[in-house]
């Protein structure tokens, strides 16, 4: 070991004294790229361009910048180039290259359009000219999984690596399985040929030494010149660092020694030291360094594109222990070449001019849909590009960048895919490293970004007709350019070329805005609102704003989405507040001339104006909800934001022609009308028509959606008032096509085609009835409220329900004017029914005497029931029941003061009617029958069945009824006290005084007395009358007076016992006059009880009773008990109200 380590110091004190030899390290491959790439795989040869885009070509090649063709001379010289590169071809081709020089010819022969003999003579030159100069890039990346060597677990690893000279072709076989080493060899230097010693390892290199670790990282880079790149091999060995002055340390300066002679015996002392994995000196040389493992890799295997990968360590021998893998990255290139373009251009523009030639060839050969090219190219042109790559050393950058100069340029004259562009760009960005672009390179990869950006900028103004919403194909194309271009305004690349670009979302816009007023302009170049008549100007603006409108909706729908994910602009605001303004004004100067011309009282608006005019404000309409998709912030004074009253004198005048309008339809309706159900319903086709019409209106109104809520109150109700009108029309036109049907007509025919009618009527009516819904009452009341505040409010809700409310009262009145029509056709036989039960003997069954009249209602219950609705059916049977009931009271009212028997029947008949009509609950309802007419035919029937003493029982009793009711009445009042002496049996009646009688007498004053007596007198037969003294010339008499009356317990229990008090006005010479009567129920003095009926009776307090002055006739009772001729007793209580009711008349 002694030996090694003096003989290494003398080695280093050699170096020390010597000049370097030539040797080369290379920096990092990012920036000169250790290993040339193949272009990334393309796709098969497609395209997604549709009809659509071919097209509008011309609007692409409007945009596109046509380059200058190359020049003939320049196309031999390149086309030398690419011969050059054919015949020097090295490394193993991938299975997609093409091998044969032949079939590589042919295809550059049409490529540059060349002849036989100019081909012949190219390659000939070629052939004779220099054989190109390789060199060898290595990077020593990294290893993993290194042998332990040191005490602690790990190793100091370093790598040492050079060209070992291989043996030709014709050396014996047997040196075949030697292993490789670092030692000169004689019998090869003795073969080639050199102006000075070389030496046995050329240029070897070594590594920094990496301590204690078993998966080392390098990432050091070397180049190495090769003289035979068929034979030369690469070998790297890995070693342990072991001490301070190691063979690393002196074999880095080895190759800085120039002429250094004894070389080849330094390197066989290397050799003996590492010999059996340094297992033999290990314990006598501490201080050796260990091997680790070693890689061999001959030149002519190494892949065209270089290998980039993982090599598993080897041994020196079978003794050598070694394990894990090392990563290197090795390519072989050119350094010298000899042609004409190589000593005049630099490599990056020679292959650039190449791969353009190749591109206009390859595409020009695409069969099928060539604008939308996917670059792929054919086996042929990938092995020429990818071999010139590698041989002019274009690192991946490089080439990235060359490959998108020449597609986007391409591009602009002839489509290639998107796809293909952006995937270009990625590989940029992957690649990038900006100390490697500069000069000639930076300034050509920022012209290209700014003619690409250029040109889809110009692509984006005219997008409409490149990229039509239509064609799938075409907007998937969109989207991937503006993925490209998203993608490229955040490259670092074109952030570092082209610094001042940084705000290109604003070209975008400002191209947005252009395309977006440029293509308004031609829509109005195409459909020219400023010819023609002012009704052919409007529907030529409504074709422009539908035009406008589906723009927008592809903006909204599609443009925007693909502009926002791709380059984040708000497309959809910006084209949509530039279209709505530009439409704005044209729309507002022709409705000025518009609303000026129909202002004129000579001009009116026609039907058909009215409905373009609608039409207009529709478009517009939907043009202005389309600012809900835009930011709150934009959506605020765009220029449609009143554009509603550029139309309200319009819409003023289009009301009104719809109101004639549908009163003309509804006339047509009911002209038409055969007064047959239509389908399974119950009316005729003039409702169906006229709800139809109705329902349109109002969808109208729906459409027009009124925003200003003082003109939206306005129109509601000019719209509710023509509802109305025309409801109350037809309901009238209806019924008089029914009475002029009438005539000749059998019953059963006129009364369904009545209820028909009736049905009509309700339908209309109840459709009408959801006016309140249908027409937002509620929201117009509630913007009234908020713009006029609770007046306002009030102000709709009774202009709006009034015109409802009138309505109805009309409808109900049509409605009433038609079932009286039916009732009146019904009267006939309804009288002669009832006077059939009014004639029958009391012989006859009640059944039998009812019977006719119930038949008939039954048949005529059948029709109602299959014609009429519910209410409809529900107001005729009412009808019918208050016509029966009147009938009936007229019928009794005639045959009064008859046999109890009559009155029995018609009761037995009013009872089958009332359950007729209420059919089970499927009638009309009791509680609603049982009231009106029916309470007083109920009641005169039952009265009429009394006897004459119950009769008069009741007259008392309705007059006690009617004195608890009276209070401050124009005929005074009387204060009376009434106490009652039970054992005795004895009423007293004190009759004090009375106030404000009545003037009876020409003075002005009266002379009043009080008759005061028991009723009713078949209950007192014994008691007797008895009356106060007369109070002269006065309205307030004092009496003071005392009456005693004997009254019974049986008597006073009766309801109807009472005292009357009879004011009477005395006359000397005529009969006395009648001023006022009152009555007291004998039950308020003389139930047990009573503080009148006790001892202390005496000091109750008196009882005020007002007087009355009614006419006894007016009393049902009173007619009853006159006509019963018979009755003694009915005709004197008869006689003496006659009386009384007489001195009034008198008086």
């Amino acid at each position: 070991m002694t030996s090694l380590l003096d003989l290494k110091s003398s080695v280093l004190r050699q170096v020390q004294r010597s000049q370097s030899l030539r040797s080369r390290r290379e920096p990092s491959p990012s920036a000169s790229s250790p290993s040339t790439h193949c272009p990334d795989p393309l796709p098969l040869r497609f395209s997604i361009a549709g009809p659509a885009e071919a097209k509008h070509r011309h609007v692409v090649f409007s945009c596109a910048f046509i380059p200058d063709r190359i020049s003939r001379r320049e196309l031999d010289l390149l086309y030398e180039e690419a011969l050059y590169t054919v015949v020097n071809r090295v490394g193993v081709a991938s299975p997609e290259y093409v091998t044969s020089e032949e079939d590589l010819f042919a295809y550059l022969l049409k490529v540059f359009d060349m002849g036989e003999e100019e081909h012949d003579i190219t390659l000939q030159k070629v052939q004779q000219s220099k054989r190109a100069t390789f060199s060898l890039r290595v990077s020593v990346m990294k290893a993993k999984n290194l042998l332990a060597k040191d005490a602690n677990g790990y190793s100091d690893p370093y790598c040492m690596l050079g060209i070992l000279l291989g043996q030709s072709p014709r050396e014996p076989e047997e040196k075949k399985d030697r292993k490789f080493s670092f030692r000169k060899r004689k019998e090869k230097l003795e073969k080639r040929s050199s102006t000075k010693e070389v030496l046995a390892a050329r240029c070897i290199q070594v590594t920094e030494v990496k301590p204690e670790t078993l998966n080392p990282v390098w990432d050091e880079h070397f180049v190495f010149e090769i003289d035979d790149v068929h034979n030369d091999l690469l070998h790297l060995d890995i070693w342990d660092h072991d001490d301070d002055v190691s063979v690393a340390e002196a074999c880095k300066k080895l190759n800085e020694v120039s002429g250094l002679r004894g070389m080849g015996r330094y390197f066989k002392q290397i050799a003996k030291s590492v010999r059996s994995n340094g297992s033999a000196s290990s314990g006598s040389e501490e201080n050796a360094d260990d091997f680790l493992g070693c890689i061999n890799i001959p030149l002519h295997e190494i892949p065209v594109v270089g290998h980039d990968t993982w090599f598993k360590l080897e041994p020196r021998s079978s003794a050598s222990k070694v394990q894990g893998e090392c990563y290197l990255m090795v390519k072989l290139f050119t350094s010298q070449r000899d042609t004409s373009l190589s000593k005049r251009d630099s490599n990056v523009s020679i292959h650039k001019k190449l791969l353009t030639q190749i591109l206009e060839y390859e595409h020009d050969e695409v069969q099928r849909e060539p604008y939308n090219w996917n670059g792929q190219v054919s086996p042929p042109a990938c092995t020429v590009l990818t071999h010139h790559a590698v041989q002019t050393d274009l690192s991946p950058l490089q080439q990235a960048i060359i490959r998108w100069q020449c597609y986007s340029s391409h591009h602009r004259t002839q489509r290639v895919c998107y796809s293909l562009l952006l995937r270009l760009l990625r590989t940029i960005d992957a690649e990038w490293d900006p100390p490697a672009v500069r000069g000639d390179l930076e300034r050509q990869l920022s012209d290209s970004f700014r003619l690409y950006t250029e040109h889809c900028l110009c692509l984006m103004k005219n997008m409409r007709q490149v990229f039509p919403c239509t064609s799938p194909a075409a907007i998937t194309r969109y989207e991937l350019m503006l993925r490209g271009i998203g993608y490229m305004q955040n490259m670092r690349a074109f952030k570092t070329v082209c610094p001042l670009r940084n705000e290109l979302h604003l070209d975008i816009i400002t191209a947005v805005k252009k395309g977006t007023a440029e293509w308004y302009e031609s829509i109005i170049a195409q459909y020219k609102p400023e010819h023609g008549t002012m009704e052919e100007q409007l529907k030529r603006l409504v074709q422009v704003v539908d035009a406008v409108c589906a723009d927008v909706q592809r903006a909204q729908t599609i443009y925007n989405k693909l502009f926002y994910s791709a380059v984040k602009v708000d497309f959809f605001s910006n084209s949509y507040r530039q279209m709505e303004k530009l439409v704005a004004d044209d729309i507002n100067v022709a409705m000025e001339r518009v609303c000026g011309t129909l202002e004129q009282e000579s001009s009116r608006l026609t039907q058909t104006m009215g409905e373009t005019i609608f039409e207009l404000f529709m478009s517009l309409k939907i043009l202005k909800g389309f600012r809900e998709f835009l930011p709150l912030k934009d959506a605020k004074m765009l220029a449609l934001t009143g554009f509603h009253n550029w139309f309200k004198s319009s819409i003023h005048k289009w009301l009104q022609i719809v109101h004639e309008r549908s009163c003309d339809r509804i006339r047509r309706a009911v002209d038409m009308d055969k007064l047959e159900p239509v389908q399974e319903a119950k009316h005729s086709s003039s409702a169906v028509e006229v709800t139809e019409c109705f329902s349109q209106v109002r969808e109208i109104w729906f459409q027009l959606a009124w925003p200003d809520s003082a003109g939206a109150f306005i129109f509601v109700t000019r719209l509710t008032d023509n509802f109305c009108s025309e409801a109350v029309c037809y309901s009238e036109m209806i019924t008089r096509k029914i009475e002029r049907n009438q005539l000749g007509r059998d019953h059963k025919s006129f009364t369904v085609q009545l209820c028909i009618a009736l049905n009509n009527t309700e339908h209309v009516r109840v459709f009408l009835g959801h006016l309140p819904r249908d027409l937002d009452w509620q929201g117009v009341e509630q913007a009234m409220e908020e713009s006029c505040g609770a007046e306002g409010k009030e102000q709709v809700y009774k202009a709006l329900n009034g015109q409802l409310y009138n309505m109805d009262l009309d409808l109900q009145r049509e409605a009433k004017r038609l079932i009286t029509l039916l009732t009146d056709k019904m009267l006939p036989e309804l009288r002669r029914y009832i006077q059939h039960i009014s004639l029958s003997p009391d012989s006859i069954n009640n059944d039998d005497a009812v019977s006719p009249l119930m038949k008939y209602l039954d048949n005529t219950m059948v029709i109602l029931m299959e014609t009429l609705v519910k209410e409809n059916l529900a107001r005729v049977l009412q009808s019918m029941w208050e016509l029966l009931l009147q009938m009936i009271l007229d019928t009794i009212a005639e045959n009064r003061g008859v046999q109890v028997e009559f009155y029995n029947r018609f009761q037995y008949t009013v009872e089958t009617l009332l359950q007729f009509f209420h059919a089970k609950g499927d009638g009309l309802v009791l509680e609603d029958m049982k009231s009106g007419d029916y309470k007083v035919l109920d009641e005169e029937l039952r009265l009429n069945k009394c006897p004459s003493f119950e009769l008069i029982e009741q007259y008392f009793l309705e007059k006690i009824s009617q004195q608890r009711t009276l209070k401050h009445t124009r005929f005074g009042r009387i204060s009376v006290k009434c106490y009652y002496d039970a054992p005795e049996q004895r009423l007293t009646v004190e009759i004090l005084h009375a106030a404000d009688i009545i003037a009876l007498d020409a003075n002005g004053l009266s002379d009043p007395f009080i008759i005061v007596e028991l009723c009713p007198h078949h209950l007192f037969p014994m008691a007797k009358s008895q009356r106060t003294q007369v109070k002269l010339k006065t309205l307030h008499p004092v009496f003071d007076e005392l009456f005693h009356f004997h009254v019974s317990p049986e008597q006073y229990r009766h309801r109807f016992a009472c005292l009357t008090f009879t004011v009477m006005d005395y006359d000397w010479l005529s009969t006395n006059d009648f001023a006022g009567e009152a009555v007291a129920p004998l039950s308020d003095f003389c139930w047990p009880g009573r503080p009148n009926a006790s001892a202390a009776g005496k000091s109750v307090a008196p009882v005020i009773l007002h007087l009355s002055r009614n006419k006894p006739s007016e009393k049902p009772i009173m007619r009853m008990l006159d006509a019963r001729i018979a009755d003694k007793e009915a005709q004197e209580f008869v006689r003496r109200l006659k009386e009384i009711e007489k001195s009034m008349e008198e008086e």
